[in-house]
């Protein structure tokens, strides 16, 4: 890993038709970038402890798990981002970037960001596909020089967050539909682009390009990887790979259920009390 990010400039656009796509959480960086802006949060006092004990345990069951029923889903997407509703978004934009150069920036993969700069070297662009919110991931992509950020979108008016999403959580086979909505506006040939993530939850995202690459990758994807001939990059060491996976999963997701619904349950449990 780096810790010493600078922002980048973009090397200039040769290659029209190709592009990469890159997943950020454990693909990028070490663990989930939610997590740590959640952490950011945390220690200017957005959210009390006891706001990522409630929320913790069904977001841990579906990053360990990967799939989720319909209610669950709905559940998340109703929570999801409430805790900035109300606020502005140039104050949570100053907060991804401060909480980017604290706790962030260390955690880049080297590996992951020497291929990501691979793919601009050779001129094409290359873009972050990912669950976290849309402002955080546009932030990271600025700071490694990259095209850009397709993430989860929050819903604003009149310069301030309603706690609401637009669209679904990027995650899973919305994943897949983005990059083809955006290669399609972008003349894109997805048979010429590549994609890589650590997670099967992307195996659509994966399975939509010509070039699929799974990097520090969970059981599943490496075995479907192996299976489909796909190229593995792990730049994890071999003890560190195997531990990582458990806490992590179960820390960010922990921590991702708190900054989706941590500061929702804090609005009902104030409007209760001003109700009694």
């Amino acid at each position: 890993m780096v810790s010493d990010v600078e922002v980048q400039s973009t090397p200039p656009v040769t290659d029209t038709t190709g592009a990469a796509f890159f997943d950020v959480d454990n693909t990028l960086m070490q663990g989930a970038s939610i997590y740590w802006f959640a952490r950011g949060l945390a220690a200017r006092r957005f959210f009390r402890t006891s706001d990522l004990l409630r929320f913790g345990w069904q977001q841990a069951r579906f990053r360990l798990h990967g799939k989720e029923h319909h209610g669950h889903i709905a559940d998340i997407k109703e929570s999801a981002l409430a805790f900035v509703a109300g606020r502005p978004v140039k104050e949570v934009v100053g907060l991804c970037e401060q909480i980017f150069d604290e706790l962030i920036a260390e955690r880049i993969w080297a590996g992951t960001r020497a291929l990501a700069e691979r793919h601009l070297k050779d001129g094409q662009r290359v873009w972050l596909v990912t669950a976290t919110p849309v402002e955080l991931a546009e932030i990271i992509a600025r700071r490694l020089g990259l095209t850009g950020a397709l993430g989860t979108v929050a819903e604003i008016k009149d310069g301030v967050y309603t706690g609401h999403l637009i669209g679904d959580i990027m995650h899973g086979s919305a994943k897949a539909d983005a990059i083809r909505a955006l290669a399609a506006v972008e003349g894109l040939d997805l048979a010429r682009c590549s994609a890589y993530s650590d997670s099967s939850n992307d195996l659509p995202m994966l399975s939509a390009v010509g070039h699929a690459v799974a990097v520090n990758p969970d059981a599943v994807l490496r075995r479907t990887a192996r299976q489909r001939g796909w190229a593995i990059k792990d730049f994890r060491s071999g003890r560190k790979a195997a531990m990582l996976a458990l806490p992590t999963a179960v820390a960010a997701g922990a921590v991702a259920g708190a900054v989706a619904g941590g500061f929702a349950l804090r609005r009902r449990s104030k409007r209760n009390r001003l109700e009694r």
